[in-house]
């Protein structure tokens, strides 16, 4: 192998796109690609409460490393817009309790289409989210047709979100039976939202409804252990649960 050749070996490409999303709304999004022209399946990406962030781009540019399509679609798109910040149109969306359930299924729907059209789609997709994102890609995937969905600490899900959360969102047991696909879970064992008997739960339900998953939760990590950015990292945890998406993704979106 050439100099020219190692050197390229992982190589991706990143930035912003634009697609219409279902209510014909431009939708922002971030894309990253590996630069070669196998066929791969796609991740959606879908970003925290605080909104379309580094970290989540970052995270964008993972997949792609390890061979995936990868898209984050900016859930506060139509808040956003020329001359308005990305951190005010997340303040704005925030102070209304972030997007509807069905807003957000619309647009994970829109970004899994704008996946499958890429040239070197092999069809299948992905979703996976972070905290709030956590409970949203399960969302998705109750009302969506996908290949597979992690959910890492996503809140609210079995409960509905007191008035103090700045969330507003209702319980997804309803939609369980929904679920399209298996399921990754990676939690932490301190946290609260959601906490080990939330989780429980979830597990208890899924069993119940015959649906196939993979829960871990790691004890000595709380929310957000992810987020190399913030105190509450884990890196042994999230080490670990990177390896389990890998894996995960490997095995039903290649």
């Amino acid at each position: 192998m050439s100099r020219m050749e190692i050197a390229m070996t992982n190589a991706i490409q990143a930035g912003t796109v634009h697609y219409a999303g279902s209510d014909g709304a431009q939708i922002e999004a971030y894309l990253a690609v590996p630069l070669d022209d196998a066929p791969r399946g796609g991740v959606v990406l879908v970003h925290h409460l605080p909104g379309y962030d580094e970290a989540t781009r970052e995270f964008a540019r993972t997949f792609a490393v390890h061979g995936y399509n990868a898209v984050v679609p900016n859930l506060y798109s139509r808040e956003g817009g020329p001359g308005i910040a990305h951190e005010d149109a997340a303040a704005a969306v925030r102070a209304a309790g972030g997007v509807s359930d069905e807003r957000l299924i619309a647009d994970v729907d829109s970004a899994a289409s704008y996946l499958r059209g890429l040239p070197t789609a092999n069809g299948k997709v992905g979703v996976i989210g972070y905290c709030s994102g956590g409970r949203q890609a399960l969302l998705a995937a109750c009302a969506l047709d996908l290949q597979a969905a992690v959910d890492n600490y996503g809140a609210f899900v079995m409960s509905d979100s007191p008035a103090s959360a700045g969330l507003r969102a209702t319980s997804l047991e309803s939609r369980l039976p929904g679920l399209s696909c298996p399921l990754l879970g990676n939690f932490g064992g301190d946290d609260a939202h959601p906490s080990p008997a939330e989780i429980e739960q979830l597990a208890e339900a899924l069993e119940k409804l015959g649906k196939t998953y993979d829960f871990k939760t790691y004890e000595g990590a709380g929310h957000a252990f992810f987020n190399v950015n913030r105190v509450s990292y884990r890196a042994e945890a999230a080490m670990d649960a990177w390896d389990r998406i890998f894996a995960f993704y490997k095995q039903h979106l290649s």
